[in-house]
């Protein structure tokens, strides 16, 4: 049987497999040993009715089941979802973990990249197959991402002492989900929380590959002088030989955040954050299999000051901030304003070798002349360097989010808008890395297309690039409540996006440009939440999706050419959740139609440069669950997993898997929390996928991570150690195709390791 046969089959008869499971798991809870009453509902901060989700609603029944849960989902949910509470980021992750690998434990979430070691280097994740880029990612609400498009840097901005809680929304969410990528779903980040209660705690931690970590976190307690202010304050640095050769990293990271109450409706919230990192990795990194072959498989750059590969000619250094002010009130008698004004900064500078895949690939004749550079401006004489060029790319984001929110009785209405503008700047500059001097190795610039009267571009200038852009949403949803345990809310999001570019010398084109484009999208919503009782709710969810072009599509020299549109997607999913008293699960069906892929026209004339057009489709569609079952006495088992389609839709080229999209996840393990004692062991396997569209030469047959976790309390004092990588797994994770096979650059798991950790608290 056909994959699509199978994939279409078991979404057929899913709703009805889901239902008769939740059926058979209640009857077996209903025999097993009466729970322990449960506590009254955890509440993280959303738990107020008069309060506006940033996001995602994350009040979970506070069961045995949920209180251990590695993953879990909310009764009130419209979407699925995975909650991923800071239990579980602080007992079982390396402390050094980025967001995404917290995000991996969830059903249909896959990912590459971390190939220096868990958080020393950067990371992708996927949704469903959605690649970084195609989904939201927040953080209190506030989209982020880059500005060329909306991608983002996995341990730049947020480390894991910036988190309280991982929420993965598998969906578009509601209208007021807000972002650039409003289809591929969500991974809302939610930063630490206040408490009542003062303390302090101190974390020091030391493993493989001589890497250490130092962290504290001091909370403030009420403040009574301050009409019940609270304070918290983190700080955290990591320093790491890495993994991989010559590949050293460091980071310090800084994070503040103050609740102060202003009188008895109305509340403010103050965030700032500081992020700083260091670190040796070429701009376009990985190993050759010649490399790998020679130097094993975490090669990445040695100590010859001859060679482009040379760590001291390969180093960034990066610099992020980002602050939140909000406001929250409750205006009049079942009304609740919201305002939150934001702004975020990065800057990558980088110093890196032209192109590290020549060493050891190719014969010395081929390296020697790769490693000629031209000293003077529009001469053909060479003589012997290291080709290697300077990078910037820094941003600044200001932004404004206001949502209202009025109950009337037998339901909601929710409205707001979002405003943001950015400002960037971006060049490259080819230079001698054996001196620091100018390398006039680019070929001259086609100006035929170019304003009359323009000047030949200087041949050591790749790009010299500002740009800005101008997003707005306005959006409403009304929640209805016919009856009781039934919501229905209808909602309705216009979209208007504008980029612009004003170049010295525009990339790829290389010559002076100023020009424009803006988008516009109407996005209708509709969720659908009925609680059949306190322990069992279904939904549904219909959605329709949208994403701007990158800016790359106006790096081109004739731009009416380029008839790009935006890209857009229909969602329907439908799902159930069960919390029992020693029981949680959730289960769903969903099916993504994705048209306006993005593409180069490869039949464009050369006369007219690079032309960007729309072209095929994709569907994605599956079946996901995730459940956890409580024993007593602090011991679980738990298990997701999913069954993922994604196929191109296209003329030729049809039912294709994409690239970076596994045919199946699935995670399962044990934790144990009693008395002094923590312990997990979990597993998450990644099914098989491609890393070039239906080409079987760039294919993983799947591969598993396995992380143990062990803690015991001393009185103030508790000691760790994690064993990272288990079995050892060394699979390949990605393949970024080079333009010949030999110049393909491999990424591997990093092998086992080891961390040992120390944490007081007072």
């Amino acid at each position: 049987m056909s994959n699509a046969i199978l994939a279409h089959r078991l979404l057929g008869g899913a709703s009805a497999i889901i239902l008769a499971t939740l059926s058979l798991a209640a009857a077996a809870e209903t025999r097993a040993a009466p729970a322990e009453p449960a506590a009254p509902a955890a509440a993280p901060a959303a738990d107020d009715p008069q309060k506006i989700a940033e996001g995602s609603d994350i009040i979970v029944t506070a069961t045995r089941a949920n209180e251990i849960a590695p993953v879990t989902a909310a009764l009130t949910t419209t979407q699925p979802q995975s909650i991923i509470s800071r239990s579980f980021i602080e007992d079982s992750l390396p402390a050094t973990s980025d967001f995404n690998q917290i995000a991996l434990i969830g059903p249909s979430v896959s990912g590459y990249g971390n190939a220096n070691g868990p958080g020393l280097s950067e990371s992708k994740a996927q949704i469903r197959g959605f690649q970084d880029g195609e989904f939201n990612i927040t953080y209190d609400g506030v989209p982020f991402g880059d500005t060329n498009d909306p991608t983002h840097h996995s341990n730049t901005f947020f480390p894991s002492n910036t988190i309280e809680t991982l929420i993965v929304d598998r969906g578009p969410g509601n209208a007021s989900q807000l972002g650039q990528a409003t289809f591929g779903g969500n991974i809302n980040l939610f930063s630490r929380a206040t408490r009542e209660d003062a303390g302090i705690e101190l974390k020091g931690s030391y493993g493989s590959w001589n890497t250490w970590l130092l962290r504290g976190v001091a909370q403030s307690g009420a403040i009574k002088q301050l009409g019940g202010a609270e304070i918290v304050l983190s700080a955290q640095h990591i320093k790491s030989d890495g993994a991989r050769t010559y590949s050293g990293f460091s980071s310090t990271n800084v994070f503040g955040k103050i609740m102060i109450p202003i009188g008895p409706d109305a509340k403010l919230t103050i965030l700032g954050t500081y992020n700083e990192n260091s670190f040796n990795q070429p701009d376009k990194d990985g190993a050759t299999l010649a490399q790998v072959a020679l130097y094993g498989k975490y090669f990445s750059l040695n100590n010859d000051p001859n060679s482009q590969s040379y760590y001291g000619y390969n180093y960034t250094h990066k610099t992020t901030d980002f602050e939140v002010v909000k406001f929250e009130a409750n205006i009049a008698p079942n009304s609740v304003l919201e305002n939150r004004a934001y702004t975020y900064s990065y800057d990558n500078e980088t110093l890196s070798g032209s192109d590290v895949t020549l060493f050891a690939t190719a014969d010395a004749a081929t390296i020697a002349k790769a490693n000629l550079v031209k000293l003077t401006s529009g001469s053909s004489a060479t003589t012997v360097g290291v080709p290697g060029y300077t990078k910037t790319n820094k941003y600044r984001v200001y932004g404004d989010i206001a949502k209202t929110r009025i109950d009337f009785g037998f339901g909601t209405i929710t409205a707001g808008a979002w405003i943001e503008w950015t400002h960037t700047y971006r060049q490259q500059r080819d230079v001698n890395l054996l001196t620091g001097a100018p390398n006039y190795a680019e070929k001259a610039a086609d100006l035929t297309l170019a304003p009359p009267g323009t000047a030949a571009t200087p041949a050591n200038i790749k790009f010299d690039q500002n740009s800005s852009g101008n997003h707005t949403e306005e959006f409403v949803e009304l929640e209805l409540r016919p009856i009781a345990g039934l919501k229905i809310t209808p909602g309705f999001k216009h979209v208007d996006f504008n980029r612009r570019i004003d170049a010295a010398y525009n990339q790829t084109t290389r010559f002076p440009q100023r020009l424009s484009n803006t988008y516009t999208a109407n996005l209708p919503f509709a969720t659908v939440n009925y609680a059949v009782n306190d322990k069992l709710a279904v939904y549904a969810q219909y959605a329709r999706g949208f994403l701007a072009p990158p800016l790359s599509v106006l790096y081109v020299a004739s731009p009416t050419f380029s008839t790009v549109q935006p890209e857009r997607s229909t969602n329907y999913q439908a799902g159930v959740v069960y919390h029992g008293g020693n029981l949680s699960i959730d289960a769903d069906v969903y099916k993504i139609d994705f048209t306006n892929k993005f593409a180069t026209d490869p039949l464009a004339p050369a006369s007219e440069g690079v032309v960007y057009i729309n072209q095929g489709s994709v569907q994605y569609k599956g079946i996901e669950g995730q459940i956890t079952y409580a024993f007593g006495h602090g011991l679980a088992v738990f298990a997701n997993g999913s069954r993922n389609y994604a196929k191109t839709n296209n003329a030729g080229t049809a039912h294709q898997q994409v690239s970076n999209a596994p045919e199946f996840t699935a995670a399962g393990g044990l934790l144990y929390k009693h008395g002094p004692i923590r312990f997990s062991l979990i597993d998450k396997y990644t099914g098989r996928q491609w890393f070039v569209d239906g080409d079987d030469n760039y294919r993983s047959n799947g591969y598993n991570s396995a992380i143990l976790s062990a803690r015991y309390d001393i009185g103030p004092v508790r000691i760790g150690v994690e064993v990272n990588n288990l079995f050892d797994s060394r699979a390949v994770t990605n393949i970024n195709k080079g333009k010949t096979v030999p110049f393909d650059q491999y990424f591997y798991q990093t092998g086992r390791s080891f961390t040992g950790d120390i944490t007081l608290t007072f």
